[in-house]
């Protein structure tokens, strides 16, 4: 259960502007926050289906087939958020000190509350064993902390690493040509293409650490909401989103009925085929238009500000759903089932999160 699973013109001076001062800004983010609280609600899907996914050898072809749909589905998730934060944290200049205090402390209070939650779960489902030595308690809670407490919490671990380059990264792409912004983006492509089992090989020994992980998601959303045009767009790229789909879907379950194990090639985040998926949904849905009403957007406003509490939250509701309450993949056909899971997950995420934001004094800090 626990498991643990940039610059040519980096100094170049800019025009003077206060601390966290807005250059400029995607001319309507209506289309982030929607595309905001897609992508929470998707990490749960994707979590809600990956146990059926991993019983590749014993699930029936047609239950298997369900949550290899939901996890392509959803597999541009968290690519995604971190897109968003490049969108929108690349256009303003950041004192260093005011950046670090205002982004790490938002997040470090509610990690570091809801791993402690995870700890006493774990200790309570006998996955943890405390004794009466202190020390050796100790050294087991700072473990759990370095490592991740639960599985889905490798994503703050990431975050943090993003924020501490963010004041640093966003000095270059404000003062980058659009020339040296694709040039980024080609290398970073070119480098994680080649870092896959199947072209590694290929690779000589040029070191290229600088050219990966997740910032090149950071510079892709920046780029993408900024530099490209809308015009023209909604069709190509309906049809690009749907041949992904159906590319990641049927290439997985080809692969894995080949090597008979679970094959991930296509489903890596940081792997050639997640970058195209992502940028596709990325772009999709800045073209696409939203009518939406306004009680609907009320409650995507409250999900969008308390994202980060939900998102840490929703493991241990999808825990306690399935066992004891038997709510889960298993309760239906998994077509359904699923969804119907990821849904009732979101729901009492957000209630839970929603109520522990109006706690005085503590709530920010555990909200998240």
């Amino acid at each position: 259960m626990f498991k643990n699973a940039t610059f040519k013109k980096l100094f170049t001076l800019e025009p003077k502007s206060t601390p966290d001062t807005e250059i400029s800004k995607p001319q309507n983010i209506e289309w982030i926050s929607n595309l905001r609280v897609k992508a929470l609600f998707l990490v749960i899907v994707l979590h809600a289906s990956s146990p059926l996914l991993m019983d590749v050898q014993k699930a029936k072809v047609s239950d298997w087939l369900a949550a290899d749909f939901y996890n392509a589905l959803s597999r541009f998730a968290v690519p995604v958020f971190v897109m968003i934060s490049g969108a929108l944290l690349f256009n303003k200049e950041y004192e260093l000190g005011s950046f670090l205090k205002k982004r790490l402390t938002r997040i470090i209070w509610p990690f570091l509350f809801w791993s402690l939650v995870y700890v006493g779960y774990g200790w309570y489902d006998e996955e943890l064993n405390f004794n009466t030595d202190v020390w050796h308690n100790i050294m087991l809670v700072l473990h759990q902390l370095k490592y991740g407490a639960y599985y889905h919490l490798w994503y703050v671990y990431m975050l943090i690493g993003l924020y501490l380059i963010i004041p640093v990264l966003s000095r270059f792409v404000r003062n980058a040509t659009e020339k040296e912004i694709q040039y980024f983006l080609v290398v970073w492509f070119i480098v994680i293409a080649f870092s896959q089992p199947y072209l590694s090989h290929f690779w000589p020994q040029v070191d290229v650490r600088y050219f990966t992980g997740y910032i090149g998601y950071l510079v892709l959303g920046y780029y993408l909401a900024n530099k490209l045009p809308q015009k023209g767009l909604l069709l190509p790229l309906w049809i690009f989103y749907l041949i992904c789909l159906a590319g990641i879907v049927l290439g997985t379950y080809f692969i894995s009925e080949s090597t008979h194990s679970l094959s991930t090639i296509m489903y890596e985040p940081l792997g050639p085929f997640i970058i195209l998926y992502s940028a596709g949904i990325f772009l999709l849905a800045r073209v696409t238009p939203y009518q939406i009403p306004q009680w609907l957007v009320k409650i995507r406003n409250i999900a969008g500000q308390y994202s980060l509490g939900i998102y840490l939250c929703h493991a241990l509701f999808l825990t306690l759903l399935d066992d004891p309450l038997g709510i889960s993949y298993k309760l239906c056909n998994p077509f359904i089932s699923i969804p119907l899971t990821a849904l009732v997950c979101f729901v009492l995420s957000f209630l839970l999160i929603f109520v522990l934001s109006k706690i005085p004094v503590v709530g920010k800090y555990v909200a998240g």
